[in-house]
């Protein structure tokens, strides 16, 4: 299966002005997987535009809420872990190739709704790199470490 193509995704990284990282609980999880907002770009989606509804989508935080900073320089991939590889996504996927985007929260923290049409976080909080890197799944760490470091002069 290891043939198999990358789903194409974009990633948000959500800060406020202390640099802090916004994390949510994923609800689907048995485990506390802490994520930030992420998901699939729609067929004739561009990145950005998928950027926005995704955020949109999993915090209800509106693209007015939000100041475009920077995005990855190039698309960050994972695989999918063997015990998952052909059972989500209808088993087309081996991972996800990401464009990550870096935006700043202008909006005040009861502005942000995840209790959407399709929740996906039972609760949420702003942390540091740090503790984002840990709080990850496994499989997921290298990404996170990747666009932390590239976001880095911007988390002050």
């Amino acid at each position: 299966m290891t043939d198999l193509p990358y789903r194409p995704c974009v990633g948000v990284m959500l800060i406020n002005d202390a640099g802090l990282i916004f994390a949510g609980q994923r609800l689907d999880s048995n485990a506390a997987a802490w994520q930030m907002p992420q998901g699939g770009i729609d067929d004739g989606e561009k990145p950005r535009e998928a950027a926005i509804r995704e955020l949109w989508e999993e915090t209800g935080i509106t693209d007015d809420l939000v100041k475009f900073v920077a995005k990855t320089e190039g698309w960050v991939t994972y695989d999918l872990p063997p015990e998952l590889l052909g059972k989500v996504w209808g088993g087309k996927y081996r991972g996800q190739k990401q464009k990550w985007f870096l935006y700043r929260f202008k909006g005040r923290d009861d502005q942000v709704k995840i209790a959407t049409d399709h929740p996906e976080f039972s609760e949420w909080r702003w942390i540091g790199a740090e503790e984002m890197v840990e709080k990850i799944v496994p499989f997921k760490r290298a990404v996170y470490e990747a666009v932390i470091a590239e976001f880095r002069d911007h988390l002050s």
